[in-house]
C-alpha cells in the first residue's frame, strides 16, 4: 500500500522542534523510519508529514557524562553495536544492539524510534529498563526526564507529548561489583521479533549480599515491564539457588501475557522462570568472575 504525506527536513534540533511546536498533531518524527515504512505499507499507520530527524548531529551522540552515561535519541542501533563504551559498561544494551534485527536494519534503526514505537517486544527497552534509564523528552520551550518504567502507557503509547522529541537517553553508570545482561528469546536467531526478552541487572556489596537488582521483560506484557516484586525480593539476600528460585516465580506474577502465532501464554510465563533463573546465575558468576 503506498502512501502519500508531506515531507519536512530540519536543519537543526531547533528548526525540528519549532515544527512540532507548529503541528505537532500532524507530524510524525522519523530518523531510521524501519518501523513506519512497514506500518504505512501494512496500512497501520498514515502519516500527514512526516519530518526526517535523522541527520541531526545533537541526537547522535554516545558519551559518559560523569556517573552517568548519555546516547542521543538519533544513535543507531550499529552504533551502539561499535561502541567500546556500551560492550564495556552496558553490556545489556550492547548484547541486544547485537541481536537486533540484521546489520541492514541496525545501520539505520534508531534507539529513541525503537523507544517511541512503544512495542511490548521492544529490543531496547528491555536492557535499558535493567540499566535503571530515563528519557528527555523536549520541546521548543522545556525539556523534561521521564524514567523509562512510566514512559511506557500502554500498547504503542507513550508519554511523550505531540511537541516533543526524544532527545536523549540516559542511565547510571554500573557501580563496581555489579553485572547486566541480556536475553532473547525467538523463534530463529536473526529478523525475529522476540517470543520472551529478558534483561538482568545485580549489584553485590563487600558481603556478597545483592544490593541492587533490576528485571525488566518483554513480550509478557501490554508493555515492556519492570518485575518490581522480584526485585525486592532479591535485595539483601545471599545469592543461592533456592533465592533464583524465589525470584523466577515472583517475575512470573509479573507477566500478562498473550497466545499468539509465535507462542502460549503459559510457554512464555514459563520461559520468564526459566530465563530470570538463568541469567541470575549469570550475573552473579560474572561479578565472582
Amino acid at each position: 500500500m503506498r502512501v502519500a504525506f508531506d515531507m519536512l527536513t530540519p536543519a537543526t534540533l531547533q528548526d525540528a522542534l519549532d515544527m512540532l511546536e507548529k503541528d505537532g498533531e500532524n507530524i510524525t518524527p522519523v530518523a531510521g523510519g524501519t518501523n513506519l515504512i512497514v506500518d504505512c505499507q501494512s496500512g497501520r499507520h498514515e502519516p500527514k508529514t512526516v519530518m526526517n530527524v535523522h541527520y541531526l548531529p545533537e541526537l547522535s551522540q554516545i558519551e559518559q557524562k560523569g556517573d552517568m552515561i548519555q546516547i542521543g535519541g538519533g544513535v543507531t542501533l550499529r552504533a551502539i553495536e561499535q561502541s567500546a563504551l556500551m560492550k564495556e559498561k552496558s553490556n545489556a544494551l550492547y548484547r541486544a544492539a547485537i541481536q537486533f534485527a540484521n546489520p541492514l536494519i541496525r545501520n539505520r534503526a534508531t534507539v529513541g524510534g525503537n523507544l517511541c514505537d512503544a512495542s511490548p517486544a521492544s529490543d531496547t527497552a528491555i536492557p535499558l529498563l535493567a540499566l535503571g534509564a530515563e528519557v528527555e523528552l523536549t520541546s521548543s520551550s522545556a525539556s523534561r526526564w521521564v524514567a523509562l518504567d512510566k514512559f511506557f502507557v500502554h500498547v504503542r503509547k507513550t508519554a511523550r507529548n505531540s511537541d516533543e522529541l526524544l532527545t536523549a537517553v540516559r542511565w547510571p553508570v554500573p557501580v563496581s561489583g555489579s553485572a547486566n545482561t541480556f536475553y532473547k528469546l525467538g523463534l530463529r536467531k536473526a529478523d525475529a521479533i522476540s517470543v520472551v526478552s529478558l534483561a538482568v541487572y545485580v549489584a553485590l556489596d563487600s558481603d556478597g549480599l545483592i544490593c541492587e537488582a533490576r528485571i525488566a521483560l518483554g513480550s509478557v506484557a501490554p508493555t515492556p515491564l519492570r518485575a518490581y516484586d522480584a526485585e525486592t525480593l532479591l535485595k539483601g539476600k545471599k545469592p543461592s539457588e533456592a533465592l533464583y528460585e524465589e525470584a523466577g516465580k515472583a517475575a512470573m506474577q509479573a507477566c500478562t501475557p498473550i497466545s499468539d502465532v509465535r507462542a502460549t501464554a503459559a510457554y512464555r510465563r514459563e520461559m520468564v522462570d526459566v530465563l530470570v533463573k538463568r541469567l541470575l546465575r549469570e550475573t552473579v558468576k560474572q561479578i565472582s568472575g
